[in-house]
């Protein structure tokens, strides 16, 4: 995609340092393949962003200690995605409170930096990359999402809406297209959320 974009190997390196979560890089070169204007662009990339803001909220309590300055928090949130969240949030119970944010500094630099030689490698490669190649790469990325999201979830709430979710996202990508992947997040969440809180009423478990 960067390719496609017209970005530069340096470019694409240092833009997948600094938006770090992937849908936020595919939404800047969608729109900077659209032509969108600097400022249309940015707010696509923070509002996309702005999903991982309830991930940041739930690993902060875990992460801080009692001397944990506020400025290393916010430079800590950096890194927040799917890969370091969930990495973080089932070996945290195994590290001291006041090393666990050197902890996620470790895992934060190495996903980033890894991540960087990667894209890097991939950027060099892709032209010469065979069709099935390439589909099985981005094919990857969703699964990889999908497994490590249900393996992490530490209540049943998880699971019940990440099932409904892939129920009801074919059927809103033909009811609502451009606003599916809204809907069913919101529903299925919702839905999942409800469910939720019955159960709690009911003492029938998490």
């Amino acid at each position: 995609l960067a390719r496609e974009a017209g970005l530069t190997l340096p470019q694409t390196v240092f833009m997948t340092g600094v938006v770090w979560a992937l849908p936020a890089q595919v939404v800047l070169i969608g729109a900077m393949i659209a032509g969108n204007s600097l400022i249309a662009a940015a707010f696509a990339v923070a509002l996309s962003s702005v999903r991982l803001a309830p991930m940041v909220v739930a690993l902060t309590p875990e992460m801080r200690g009692p001397r944990t300055r506020k400025w290393v928090l916010y430079a800590l949130s950096h890194f927040v995605a799917i890969t370091s969240w969930v990495l973080a949030m089932e070996s945290f119970r195994n590290v001291p409170r006041d090393l666990r944010t050197a902890y996620y500094t470790g895992i934060g630099t190495t996903l980033v930096l890894v991540n960087m030689g990667v894209v890097a490698t991939v950027f060099l490669l892709a032209e010469s990359l065979p069709v099935q190649v390439t589909a099985a790469l981005f094919f990857l990325t969703p699964i990889y999402f999908l497994t490590s999201l249900w393996g992490s979830a530490r209540e049943r709430a998880g699971h019940v809406a990440m099932v409904l979710g892939l129920l009801s996202g074919p059927v809103f990508h033909l009811l609502l297209p451009g606003f599916d992947l809204l809907a069913a997040g919101c529903i299925a969440g919702g839905a999942a959320y409800v469910w939720h809180r019955t159960r709690l009423k009911r003492g029938t478990g998490k």
